[in-house]
């Protein structure tokens, strides 16, 4: 068969009318209404969101079915009829809306002989009205979907092509943060899984591929059992499941999380727990030296203290600044006393300042008194504390600024302690007791304490090499930190740590490495509850927003540093905008609310969102892929993932509990494990107590 007969054969309408954005076809008369087989192959026609190709310079212009209706004709316009003696009645004629996408382009390799077909988005050359149009091949419809460099993991296939594989490049897939959305039960998780699992399985043995996987419901801890170097951590340590203990001590935190989780705010609470960080983070190498070292780090606390009174004018501002001020003094000076182990420079530097400090209240008593302080009288004060400091061995060097964000080792005690101290010295006390409460709370916290508590053979060299890339030379992992136990509050102050600190690190890396990145993967199960909407307006912090504003970060500056995220939610309304935003690939399952359509709507050009009007019919493990790794809207049924290897996020079976369970609760085991690991019954039983109560 030539050429011309061949595509007569795939020919299937004509253009009645044409737009930039959208073109009508009527279809033959001829034109089977479900099957058509003269292509060789049995071929579903037309079809909502197939595939339909008019003739152009050089190839085709490839178009997607958007819909499809009948219009009444009052005469048979059938091709090939000859005798006008026979009276036809009406006939119904079809015609389909097509969107235009691009273009296919041929060439022919002499070679292999065939020709080869090259999909490219963007259209240059319109047909016009009267052009034929055509079905296209087996051969030609690989090629649109196929189409794409570097697409070395196979996800899936296309129902809508042939079946023909859906490769993605996982630069793009990952390198630029990828989306998976949709509602509950739609195969969302299998498909995150799947991309993790086909990802490694690409590379082979040989992969350096890491994945940090954030899931709060406890979903993947099986999933990826037959890898090795999968490292599993959840709140309580299981030896006999290989789940090593989580580990995010206090002292990774930074300011914004401890602010977050301690609710400080005001003008006391956040220059206290400021102050309080520097403090620790300095003080942990000298915990056990004697009164000369508290002495030197409380002139140090107090210097830096006055500063910034003079900095913001108090010594000078009215009558409560400047006699807050004063009150400052009279409690530096019961502080400061001399002792008999310290030195006589540092004994007479002491005298001076107390000195000087007695001077300055005798100066403010009595009746009518101006406690205003002059600028001479502040900075004699800020010199002779300084001048004591550097008498006890420090240096003005010490004065720099510290940032109280630097991971160095404290313990939660030691904080505690720091907060009351620096409270007292600030004068504070009054207004940091419910912050106060809360760190001790926390301290407290039996379930907590192996999570947030401090080894002093735990560094951070450790802690990254456990949570983010092992030093061997086989430097693959896949990290899975189970959050399910945490409370919902530390889930997002943990998460938040996580995330920041990989995001760090690997800025760390690149500045050490002259440039060169370490490529890894945060996945976010749930993204919607950690990631979510935020008043951007408010001062106020919490531990949502925090744990928002840090993936924000992520998703703007992560890509530079080899950092890609993969989120999955059922609410993409509930997602931070900047977060979803800087997505550049998108995953979309059956999604079947009214507002999470809307948006999603808005995610893809006007000429293919009649694509996504399958989105609430969807069925599972099929989903649309567009982005970055697509080369267009494509629908996708993902590959099969064996039963062990899915996340366990499966429906709940009714049925078969109702009528096969016979297995009765163990509430006490559960309550005791709730409770703590080493409750114990009372004694007395409660009945008896009360019978006794009542003889």
């Amino acid at each position: 068969m030539s050429p011309i007969e061949n595509s007569e054969n795939l020919r299937v309408g004509t253009i009645d009318f044409i737009s930039p954005d959208e073109i009508k076809v009527l279809l033959d008369i001829e034109v089977p209404n479900d099957v058509t087989l003269n292509t060789g192959v049995p071929r579903s026609f037309p079809r909502i969101n197939g595939y339909v190709l008019f003739s152009c310079e050089n190839g085709y212009l490839v178009g997607q079915i958007n819909w499809i209706t009948i219009e009444r004709s009052q005469y048979p316009k059938r091709r090939g009829i000859q005798d006008f003696g026979i009276i036809d009645l009406p006939f119904p004629l079809r015609i389909i809306s097509v969107n235009p996408l691009g273009v296919l382009r041929n060439s022919y390799d002499y070679n292999d002989g065939k020709t080869i077909y090259q999909f490219s988005r963007g259209i240059d050359i319109f047909p016009t009205v009267g052009d034929p149009a055509y079905l296209p091949t087996e051969e030609q419809l690989k090629a649109i979907i196929e189409n794409g460099e570097n697409r070395r993991v196979k996800i899936g296939t296309s129902p809508l092509c042939g079946n023909a594989e859906v490769s993605v490049n996982p630069d793009k897939l990952f390198g630029r943060h990828v989306a998976v959305l949709g509602n509950t039960g739609s195969g969302k998780s299998c498909s995150v899984a799947g991309l993790i699992r086909w990802s490694i399985e690409a590379v082979g043995k040989d992969s350096n591929s890491r994945f940090i996987i954030l899931d709060p419901n406890g979903e993947y801890s099986e999933c990826f059992s037959d890898f090795k170097n999968v490292k599993r951590y959840a709140v309580e340590l299981d030896n006999e499941k290989e789940i090593n203990q989580l580990k995010v001590p206090l002292w990774l935190w930074n300011t914004d999380e401890w602010i977050a989780f301690t609710q400080a705010g005001g003008k006391a609470q956040k220059p206290t727990l400021v102050q309080a960080l520097r403090t620790v983070r300095e003080g942990l190498s000298h915990i056990d030296l004697g009164e000369e070292y508290k002495t030197k780090n409380f002139l140090k606390t107090i210097y830096q203290i006055t500063v910034l009174e003079i900095k913001n004018g108090n010594p000078w501002g009215g009558f409560r600044k400047a006699k807050s001020f004063l009150e400052l003094l009279e409690k530096w000076n019961e502080s400061v006393v001399e002792n008999d182990s310290f030195s006589q420079l540092e004994n007479n530097a002491i005298r001076n300042l107390k000195n000087q400090i007695d001077s300055l209240k005798e100066q403010r008593t009595g009746n009518y008194v101006n406690y205003n302080f002059s600028t001479v009288e502040a900075n004699n004060v800020k010199d002779l504390i300084n001048n004591a400091y550097i008498a006890f061995g420090g240096s003005e060097k010490d004065f720099l600024p510290i940032d109280e964000s630097i991971p160095l080792p404290f313990t939660g005690e030691m904080f505690l302690s720091s907060i009351e101290s620096n409270a007292a010295l600030m004068g504070t006390s009054e207004y940091v007791e419910t912050m106060r409460m809360r760190v001790q709370t926390l301290l407290s916290d039996k379930h907590l304490k192996p999570v947030i508590s401090y080894e002093a053979d735990y560094t951070l060299e450790q802690w990254l090499e456990d949570y983010i890339c092992p030093k061997t030379e086989d430097s693959s992992a896949i990290t899975i930190i189970d959050l399910s136990l945490l409370p919902s509050e530390m889930t997002h102050i943990i998460a938040s740590v996580i995330a920041r600190m990989t995001l760090e690190s690997l800025q760390r890396y690149r500045k050490v490495n002259n440039g060169k990145t370490l490529p890894t993967t945060i996945v976010m199960e749930e993204a919607h509850t950690f990631i979510k909407r935020y008043n951007d307006d408010t001062e106020t912090y919490s531990a949502s927003s925090t744990c928002a504003k840090i993936f924000e970060k992520i998703a703007r500056e992560g890509r530079k540093f080899g950092l890609g995220l993969v989120l999955s939610s059922q609410r993409p309304s509930e997602l931070s905008p900047t977060v979803l935003s800087q997505c550049n690939t998108f995953l979309l399952h059956r999604i079947s609310n009214d507002r999470d359509q809307e948006l999603v709507h808005r995610l893809v050009p006007d000429n293919l969102r009649g694509l996504l009007r399958d989105l609430p019919s969807l069925p599972s493990r099929n989903g649309i892929l567009l982005g970055w790794a697509a080369e267009m809207p494509i629908m996708v049924q993902m590959n099969h993932l064996p039963e062990e290897k899915r996340p366990k996020s499966n429906d709940p079976e009714y049925w078969k509990y109702w009528t096969e369970n016979k297995e009765k609760v163990d509430w006490k085991t559960i309550a005791n494990d709730w409770q703590d690991k080493d409750f114990k019954e009372p004694s007395v039983n409660i009945e008896k107590q009360d019978e006794q109560n009542d003889n």
